[in-house]
C-alpha cells in the first residue's frame, strides 16, 4: 500500500475520532430530553409539528404501540411514494418529460426506500423525474433513517429503565432525529459537496458536443442534497445509476472520504450515546470497539487484496490471468480517480453500514476481496451498521454473549443489572435467524428455478455469489448490487421486495419485543461473581460471537461461492 493509501484511511479514522464523541454527546442530550445546543431554533419547530399533527410529546408508548406507529407510518409513506412514481408523467418537476415508472419497478422501489434498502432496479437519471427523486425518494431517505434512530433510542431506554412499560414516543423520537440531527448535518454537507463540484440545480438534461465531435447528454438535478442524506442516513439510493462513481455526485478523493465519513458518523456516535445514556462510557466503548475492530478487519482485508491484485481474477465467471504487480492493483470496475484504496475503503464502509451506495463494481473485485462486502452484510450490518439499527443489532449480540458466558460459568447471565432469561434469548434467536432463512431459501429457489436461469449472467461459484449477494443485500437492507444478476424481472421485483420487507420489520418486531421485556425487569446489584461487561476481554468475546454465529450460518454458501472461486485460481493472492 502506498503513502496515499494510508493517508486516505488515516483521514477517515481521524474524522470519525473527532465526530464520535461530539455527536454522541449531543445525541445523548437529544434523546434524554435534556437541554441541547440549538433548542432555541428547534423547539419552536418541533412544537409546531406536534400541534399540527396532534401529538402529545409528554405521552409515551409500550413496545407494541411503538411498533404499530412505525409500521403504519412506513406503510403510508410507501403508498405515497408508489403513487408519485406511477403518476410521474402527469406531475410537475419533470423537465425531461420522463414517463410513468412501470408497475413492478414502482412496487420494488417503494418497498426499497421505505425499508432503508434503496435497491435500484432502474437508472435514476433516465427513469425518475426530479420531483420523484426529491419528494418520493429523498423524503424516505430522511424518514427511514430517523425511524432507525428512534428505535435505537427506545432500545437504550429499555436498558436504563426498570419496572416500567414504556419505551418513549415514536413520533417524538422520529421528529427530533430529523429536525435536530439529519436535516442540519445534511444541509451543511450539501453546501460542502457543492463547493467540490457536486451539482445542485433544477436544469433539464443538456446536450453538448465533445472535442471528439460526439454528442454527450449531461443531466441536471438536485444531486448534492440527495447525496448527503443518501450517505448520512445509510440509504444508498443514488440520483445517478452509477451512484458514487459518477463524477457529478462524487467528484474527487476528498468528497469520497467525506461521504464515507457521513456513512459511519451516526452509527459510531450512537455507541458513544449509548454509553452516556446508561451512565457508563466503558459500556459504550465495548460496543464502539467491537464495531471499530470489525470494520478495521474489513478494510485491511479488502484494501491490500485490491491493491496487490490477483494472478487469477474472474469476470462473468471466467478466470483470466492478470498481473499481480500491475500499477494500482486490481483496477477493473474501479474509478481510476479513487484507486483501489478509495474503492476498497468504500466497499467495506458501504456494506458495514447499510448504505449500499457503491463507487466501484463489487463483481470485479478479486474473489477473496469480494468476500468482505458480502460477509459484512451477513454480519447483520453491525460494522458499525445503519443509523440506529447498527446499535441495537450489536446490543443484541452483546446480550447473546452475556448469555453464553453465563452458561459457561454456571451463573444467571446479567447485563447492566438485568437478568437475561430464556424468553429474551428466544427473541434474540429470532432476530439472528430470520434473515439467513429468508436469504438462503429465496436464493436457493432463484438458482434452481429454471425460468429464472436467464437472469443469472455467470455460472459456477461466481453465479452463486451473484444471486446470494443480491438477496443478502435486500434482506439486510443494504441495497448494493454485485451485478450480474438481473433483479428487474417479475420474480426479482417481488422476491427482492419481500426480502426487504422481512429484513426491516421482522427484525424490528423481535428487537422491540426484547426491549419491551427488558424495560419491565428490575435491576440487581453486581457482585464479585457477576460477569463484567465493560472489559477488553468481553469486547473480544463479543467480536468472536458475532463472527462465529454468522460464520456457522453462512460458511457453506461462502465456501461454495467466493472461496471456491478463489481457490480454483490456484491460491492466487
Amino acid at each position: 500500500m502506498s503513502a496515499a493509501s494510508w493517508l486516505q484511511i488515516a483521514f477517515f479514522v481521524l474524522l470519525l475520532a473527532i465526530s464520535t464523541p461530539l455527536l454522541g454527546n449531543y445525541m445523548a442530550r437529544v434523546y434524554s430530553n435534556e437541554k441541547a445546543p440549538g433548542d432555541k431554533v428547534f423547539l419552536p419547530v418541533e412544537r409546531f409539528i406536534y400541534r399540527v399533527c396532534r401529538i402529545d410529546p409528554a405521552s409515551e408508548q409500550r413496545w407494541r404501540s411503538y411498533v404499530f406507529s412505525l409500521i403504519i407510518y412506513t406503510l403510508v409513506g410507501g403508498v405515497f411514494t408508489y403513487a408519485i412514481l406511477r403518476l410521474q408523467q402527469h406531475l410537475p418537476g419533470n423537465p425531461d418529460g420522463l414517463k410513468d415508472v412501470p408497475t413492478g419497478v414502482s412496487f420494488n422501489t417503494a418497498i426499497s426506500f421505505m425499508t432503508n434498502t434503496n435497491w435500484q432496479n432502474y437508472a435514476g437519471e433516465s427513469t425518475m423525474s426530479q420531483l420523484s427523486q426529491m419528494l418520493g425518494l429523498v423524503w424516505h431517505q430522511f424518514i427511514s433513517a430517523a425511524v432507525g434512530m428512534a428505535l435505537a433510542a427506545a432500545f437504550i431506554r429499555a436498558l436504563i429503565r426498570r419496572r416500567q412499560t414504556t419505551l418513549g414516543n415514536f413520533w417524538v423520537d422520529t421528529i427530533r432525529s430529523s429536525t435536530r440531527i439529519l436535516i442540519p448535518i445534511s444541509f451543511v454537507f450539501a453546501i460542502v459537496l457543492m463547493s467540490q463540484g457536486v451539482i445542485q440545480n433544477l436544469h433539464t438534461t443538456t446536450t453538448v458536443t465533445t472535442i471528439a465531435g460526439q454528442q454527450q447528454h449531461i443531466p441536471g438535478g438536485p444531486v448534492a442534497s440527495m447525496a448527503t442524506i443518501e450517505a448520512l442516513g445509510d440509504n444508498g439510493g443514488g440520483y445517478f445509476n452509477a451512484n458514487f462513481s459518477h463524477p457529478l455526485q462524487n467528484p474527487n478523493a476528498l468528497t469520497n472520504v467525506l461521504l464515507l465519513w457521513l456513512m459511519a458518523m451516526i452509527p459510531f456516535a450512537f455507541a458513544w450515546t449509548f454509553g452516556k445514556m446508561v451512565g457508563s462510557l466503558r459500556q459504550g466503548m465495548v460496543v464502539l470497539a467491537a464495531m471499530a475492530v470489525l470494520l478495521a478487519i474489513s478494510v485491511f482485508w479488502v484494501v491490500p487484496f485490491e491493491n496487490v491484485g490477483n494472478h487469477y481474477a474472474s469476470t462473468a465467471g471466467v478466470s483470466q490471468s492478470i498481473t499481480a504487480s500491475s500499477p494500482g492493483g486490481n483496477l477493473e470496475g474501479k474509478d481510476i480517480r479513487l484507486g483501489a484504496t478509495g474503492s476498497g475503503l468504500s466497499a467495506a464502509t458501504v456494506t458495514g453500514t447499510s448504505t449500499g451506495g457503491v463507487n466501484s463494481a463489487h463483481e470485479s473485485y478479486t474473489p477473496i476481496g469480494g468476500v468482505v462486502p458480502l460477509f459484512n452484510m451477513m454480519l447483520g450490518e453491525v460494522v458499525p451498521g445503519g443509523t440506529g439499527t447498527g446499535l441495537y443489532g450489536m446490543l443484541i449480540f452483546v446480550i447473546i454473549s452475556v448469555f453464553i458466558a453465563g452458561l459457561m460459568v454456571g451463573r444467571t447471565p446479567m447485563y447492566l443489572g438485568k437478568r437475561i432469561l430464556a424468553g429474551d434469548m428466544t427473541l434474540a434467536a429470532i432476530y439472528i435467524l430470520v434473515l439467513p432463512m429468508s436469504v438462503l431459501v429465496l436464493a436457493g429457489i432463484a438458482i434452481l428455478w429454471p425460468p429464472n436461469a436467464h437472469n443469472i449472467s455467470a455460472s459456477g461459484p461466481h453465479g452463486l455469489t451473484e444471486v446470494v449477494y443480491a438477496y443478502t443485500s435486500a434482506a439486510h437492507n443494504n441495497g448494493s448490487a454485485f451485478a450480474g444478476y438481473s433483479g428487474n424481472s417479475l420474480w426479482g421485483n417481488i422476491t427482492l421486495g419481500f426480502c426487504m420487507w422481512i429484513g426491516r420489520f421482522f427484525e424490528i418486531i423481535p428487537a422491540l419485543a426484547l426491549a419491551g421485556s427488558l424495560v419491565r425487569k428490575r435491576t440487581y446489584a453486581t457482585t464479585s461473581g457477576t460477569l463484567r461487561t465493560d472489559t477488553p476481554l468481553f469486547t473480544v468475546m463479543v467480536i468472536g460471537v458475532v463472527i462465529i454465529l454468522v460464520g456457522l450460518t453462512y460458511f457453506p454458501v461462502l465456501a461454495l461461492g467466493p472461496l471456491a472461486e478463489h481457490f480454483s485460481g490456484h491460491f492466487g493472492w
